[in-house]
C-alpha cells in the first residue's frame, strides 16, 4: 500500500469512527442494537476495511461489544461505569495539572489558558445563562481542559487523557447541556469556574499538590451533573446518550 493510500485509509477510518460514535451518543443507535460491517458501510459511506478498523476502535473505546456470531452490539452502561470513567479522567487531569505546576509553565505558555479563563468569566457572569450560552460554554470548557493538558508537557499523559475522555460520558462537558435546564445550573457553572481560576493560580505559583487536588475535585462536578440529570428526567432529551444507561437492577 502506498503512503497516500495508507493516509486515505486512516482518514476514512477516523471518518467512520466519528460518524458511528456520534450515532451512538446521539441515541440513534441504542443500547443492545446490533451493527454489522455491511450496515456500518451503508451508514458511513466508507469502504469495508476502514469501517472494520473503526468498529474495532469503538470497541476499544467501550462503546461497542463484539458478538461471537459476528458483528458488534452497542453497549449499555451502569451509573457506576460512568462514575468510574469520570473519576479516571479526573485523576489523569489532576496529574496533568501537577506536572504543569511542577515543571514550571512560564507566563507565555499560560497566556492562552488565562485568555480562555477570561472568556469563560464573561460567559458565566450572565444570569440566567441561556441555552445558547451553555453551548458556547461547552466549546470554551473543552478548550480550557485541552490547554491545561498541553501544559503538562507529557505526550504519554496527553494521549491517555484523550483516550479516557472518549469513554462514554467521561469528557469534561458531557453533562453540561443536560445541566442547562436545571435550577442549579448557574450555581454549578460558578463552582466550575472557581475551580478553573484556582487551578490556574496553583499552576502559576508552582503548587503541584494543590493543582492536582483541584482538578480531581473539579471532575466530580460531572458526577454531580449526572445525578441531577437522572433526578430531573424531564430534561433527558438534552442528553440522548443517557439511553445507553441501564438501571442498577439489570
Amino acid at each position: 500500500m502506498s503512503e497516500r493510500d495508507s493516509e486515505r485509509s486512516i482518514s476514512q477510518t477516523v471518518r467512520a469512527q466519528l460518524a458511528l460514535r456520534d450515532m451512538i451518543l446521539s441515541g440513534r443507535l441504542r443500547a443492545g442494537e446490533r451493527i454489522s460491517e455491511l450496515q456500518a458501510v451503508e451508514i458511513t459511506g466508507v469502504s469495508r476495511t476502514p469501517v472494520r478498523l473503526a468498529l474495532v476502535r469503538l470497541e476499544d473505546e467501550g462503546l461497542l461489544q463484539a458478538i461471537p456470531s459476528g458483528g458488534f452490539m452497542v453497549k449499555a452502561f451502569t451509573e457506576r461505569d460512568i462514575l468510574d470513567s469520570i473519576e479516571l479522567r479526573g485523576t489523569l487531569e489532576g496529574l496533568a495539572a501537577r506536572f504543569a505546576a511542577e515543571r514550571g509553565a512560564n507566563a507565555r505558555s499560560l497566556e492562552p489558558l488565562k485568555e480562555c479563563l477570561a472568556d469563560l468569566d464573561r460567559l458565566v457572569r450572565k444570569d440566567p445563562v441561556s441555552v445558547e450560552a451553555f453551548s458556547a460554554y461547552v466549546t470554551m470548557n473543552a478548550r480550557f481542559h485541552a490547554l491545561l493538558t498541553e501544559l503538562s508537557a507529557s505526550p504519554p499523559l496527553i494521549r491517555q487523557i484523550d483516550r479516557v475522555s472518549a469513554l462514554p460520558f467521561a469528557s469534561p462537558s458531557s453533562f453540561v447541556m443536560a445541566q442547562s435546564a436545571l435550577p442549579e445550573a448557574h450555581q454549578i457553572l460558578l463552582i466550575a469556574q472557581d475551580h478553573h481560576r484556582i487551578v490556574v493560580d496553583a499552576i502559576e505559583n508552582r503548587e503541584g499538590a494543590r493543582a492536582e487536588a483541584v482538578m480531581r475535585e473539579h471532575s466530580r462536578l460531572a458526577a454531580r451533573n449526572l445525578r441531577l440529570a437522572l433526578r430531573n428526567r424531564t430534561h433527558l432529551d438534552l442528553l440522548p446518550a443517557l439511553a445507553l444507561l441501564k438501571s442498577s437492577a439489570e
